[in-house]
Formats: C-alpha cells, structure tokens, sequence
C-alpha cells in the first residue's frame, strides 16, 4: 500500500491484509477486519484513531465479489474499464504482539455499490480518484469528517466485470486462470 512518510514523500510498504487494532490481545481479531464500512468507521473503536491519522491507498488490478444464485455463488472479478490500476482507499494500523514483534496491518473502506456493482453486492470498496489521493493521504487533516465525500460509489461507466472460475475459491490457486472469464 501507499502512505505518508513522517517526511511528508509516499513510499510502498507491504501490509498484512485485515486490521489489528493497536490494542487488540491477539492478532486473530484482524482476520474479520478486512473491510470498514465507510459510514460508520468514524464511531467504531477497532477504525477510529486509524481514519484519522493512519490512511492509505491500496493499489489493487481488480478484486473479486460473489454473487449469489440459485446455483451457489458465482465469483466475478471487477477492474477498471481501462485496465488502469484502482486506488482502495484503505487504513492501516501497527499492532505490537506479546513478544515485542510489530505486525503492520490494513483494512479497506466499503461504500454503496454503484449500478454495476449492484447486480452482484451491495458494497464494494471505496476507489478514489487521483484528483483525491492528496486529501486521502493528507496526515494534517485529522478530522474525519472532512472525508466523507470520498466515501461515494466510484463512477459504474468507468469499471467492468466477469464471471470468473471457482478457482478463485482458494488461496493456493494464485495465478491467470483465475481472472479469464468464465464461459
């Protein structure tokens, strides 16, 4: 993901996917914080001092979403029409286990879907605009607030999506077969 360094430059850091908060007993809360709903990340305590001055920007080539059917879950993969990268718009926070070892984790912003969206999930994440990467990542800008226009659904013309493989399904199938359409 991409942050804010202390001296104001971006840098890439690698991040463990699903937040720990930095108070949590154990690292396993983090594995059902993967995603924080925009509209209430501001009152909940496991995302409220992360939104304020933890946010990052996710780069990601697509992500997948499963529609249910009569049939069973039908996984899809969704990307930019223009096959650009998305922004996620993203918080992270270090948590420090019992023996001394810092764990830097992060979760992903969830909004409305937009029509597109909609004919599979009622969510999808908050992609941002390179107009708002400034905003988002600004670390002066501690009043939640002042971001909530960001939290709207991104534009449904821009994106694309297909039905992909069950492959999809498990981690251990990491490669390109998982993202070819489904016929």
């Amino acid at each position: 993901m991409v942050r804010e360094a202390p001296a104001g430059n971006r840098h890439l850091a690698p991040l463990h996917w699903g937040l720990v908060p930095h108070w949590a007993k154990e690292m396993s809360s983090g594995n059902k914080l993967i995603n924080a709903r925009s509209e209430t990340i501001h009152e909940k305590p496991s995302f409220r001092q992360a939104i304020r001055s933890r946010r990052c920007i996710i780069p990601a080539s697509g992500y997948f979403e499963w529609a249910a059917t009569p049939g069973g879950k039908v996984p899809h993969y969704i990307t930019m029409r223009d096959d650009s990268p998305m922004s996620l718009a993203g918080i992270w926070e270090t948590w420090k286990a019992p023996d001394g070892q810092k764990l830097e984790t992060c979760s992903i912003l969830t909004t409305e879907a937009n029509s597109l969206m909609a004919s599979i999930h009622d969510r999808m994440p908050v992609i941002l605009h390179r107009g708002e990467f400034d905003r988002w990542l600004d670390p002066g800008d501690t009043n939640p607030q002042h971001l909530q226009h960001l939290y709207k659904p991104y534009p449904a013309e821009l994106m694309q999506l297909w039905p992909v493989s069950t492959l999809v399904n498990s981690a251990r199938n990491d490669n390109p077969a998982c993202i070819r359409p489904e016929r």
